[in-house]
């Protein structure tokens, strides 16, 4: 039985491991989504499988990576890994997510012994779908882009020069999408790197010892955590406002959660069929998802490891939006994860009142614009989500301007770095007053971002959460919708909300206004200190 300051240390040095492959990833990577949004995470995986150390990164992604490698060794036996070898993934029906979203994995052998895996997910800028960057109204997942995997992308230490033929073929910007997917390599490498290290320094055995004990330990904390919840079923339901294609057709979203004792049941059955538009996305991430709101509620200050999910179950029905089946297309996967996470927190806020919050705005609400760059006569593609508005709680006010819950620590682009890579000019971004909802704690407030082009582009927007903006708790009143106007305040005024590939010219103005979090409690019962405080803070209107 090794000491317990032993295992503390090991589970340190595991996690800190994988923050060291995050760094190495973010730092090598070509596009801004990755250095400077942060589109990224990554995990360093026992042989099991199972979560050692994942890094701060896209919560969406939680206990998600180990997917990739099960899957692998699923279809080619446990014998498929070799030293040196790293492997490549995106296909949407197995990582859940859309197919930028590309997963590049291999495995770690210490003292000739299978001893884990090291795994990165990165947005790619483009996989080559039939609209550069990403398209906002496709119906298949053939004009989606390259669906790759699992394959190898490096055989023993050496490229496949095959593949990254292929991969140099198929997108629109070869040498930076090949920068990234070395970034990630570079990001493998580094795990098991530090991996070997631990092992060296403390034996498998010690390891191993302390890898049951962080699971087991892990496991006790979140059972504790399930029953202090009375027994019983809990529902919430919700709506996404369309599928980008039949735009007048709310598709609805619906979770069950049953509390047996210590362990706890999440049903996603009695949700919409798959739909025609790209809103669909694999089981993975449908489970990733109901792990972000239960994380949220139960054990946010518990590290993630293999422990962390015993307790819970989800169940999917194939064919449906959140258990897609090819061809379904999945490029806008995340709308209804967010709206998940909020559910599953709405569900059981009346038996966790100090611990839920109400509704945020919700979605990553995309801006993307891509032409012909006058200053370089180079393709671009911009592509950025915008923060908003999060929910009040008993005790405190929503936090304003922050990225939604499904993108975790990505960052929105500065304008200096906007404004230097592409054609356009930022006019105003600042706080969208009042739009958080009215409570005794009031909802954060969302932002106004102002663009004037600089030259033609086509222009892609999905913005989501209309017909079911962040609702408030416990007499809270609702957050505002998000609202966008194309040339606002002239005759050739449009509101818009999702479009794809809309031809704008140079001098074209677009204003994005993303929504609020709900309130939570009763208005009246504000502290006039804090109305008088809000006024003068501009947070509130008079």
């Amino acid at each position: 039985m090794i000491a317990p300051v032993t295992t503390e240390i090991i589970r340190c040095a595991l996690l800190q491991a994988a923050e060291d492959m995050n760094t190495t990833l973010i730092r090598s990577s070509y596009t801004p989504v990755i250095y400077e949004a942060k589109d990224c995470a990554v995990a360093l995986l026992d042989r099991d499988h199972n979560v050692l150390g994942q890094s701060s990164g896209l919560p969406i992604f939680l206990g998600n990576l180990e997917v990739c490698t099960r899957e692998t060794e699923r279809r080619y036996g446990r014998d498929v890994w070799r030293e040196g070898d790293v492997w490549v993934l995106n296909d949407s029906y197995i990582g859940g997510t859309h197919l930028n979203d590309v997963t590049v994995y291999g495995p770690i052998f210490a003292g000739g012994e299978l001893a884990g895996f090291a795994a990165s997910r990165a947005h790619w800028l483009d996989v080559g779908s039939k609209d550069p960057g990403g398209s906002m109204d496709s119906t298949s997942i053939y004009q989606e882009g390259l669906r790759m995997g699992p394959v190898k992308v490096y055989e023993g230490g050496e490229p496949c020069r095959d593949l990254h033929e292929v991969i140099f073929r198929n997108v629109r910007f070869p040498h930076a999408t090949l920068g990234d997917l070395r970034a990630q390599v570079s990001c493998v490498m580094t795990g098991r790197r530090r991996l070997k290290e631990i092992a060296g320094r403390w034996g498998m055995d010690t390891l191993a010892e302390a890898r049951e004990q962080i699971y087991d330990q892990t496991e006790r904390m979140e059972r504790a955590a399930i029953a202090a919840i009375p027994d019983g079923v809990y529902r919430a339901s919700g709506f996404l406002d369309n599928d980008g294609i039949d735009l007048d057709t709310p598709l609805p979203v619906t979770v069950v959660i049953t509390v047996s004792g210590d362990s706890m049941h999440v049903d996603l059955t009695d949700c919409a069929d798959q739909a025609t538009g790209p809103v669909n996305c694999g089981v993975a991430q449908a489970v990733a998802a109901v792990r972000v709101g239960y994380k949220l509620l139960l054990s946010g200050d518990v590290p993630l490891n293999g422990g962390s999910f015993r307790p819970l179950t989800v169940r999917t029905r194939p064919g449906s939006m959140l258990a897609a089946e090819s061809p379904a297309a999945c490029q806008y996967y995340y709308s209804h994860l967010g709206l998940l996470i909020d559910l599953v927190v709405k569900a059981l806020a009346p038996v966790l009142p100090d611990k839920a919050a109400a509704a945020s705005y919700g979605d990553s609400m995309i801006v993307q614009f891509t032409g012909i760059d006058p200053r370089t006569g180079k393709l671009y593609v911009s592509q950025e989500a915008t923060v908003g508005g999060w929910g009040a709680w008993e005790g405190g006010d929503g936090e304003s301007c922050l990225i939604n819950n499904v993108n975790g620590s990505l960052r929105d682009m500065p304008i200096e770095v906007l404004e230097t890579l592409f054609p356009v000019r930022v006019t105003r971004y600042e706080i969208r007053p009042g739009t958080g909802g009215a409570g005794r704690w009031r909802g954060g407030n969302g932002v106004v971002r102002e663009y004037e082009f600089r030259g033609d582009a086509a222009l892609s927007l999905w913005f989501e959460r209309s017909v079911t903006p962040a609702w408030g708790l416990a007499g809270g009143r609702d957050g505002a919708p998000p609202r966008v106007t194309l040339n606002p305040g002239t005759p050739g005024e449009r509101r818009l909300l999702k479009v794809n590939a809309l031809p704008v010219k140079a001098g074209d103005v677009l204003r994005c206004e993303t929504g609020g979090g709900g309130g939570y409690g009763p208005p009246e019962l504000r502290a006039p200190d804090a109305v008088a405080e809000d006024l003068a803070e501009g947070m509130v209107t008079r």
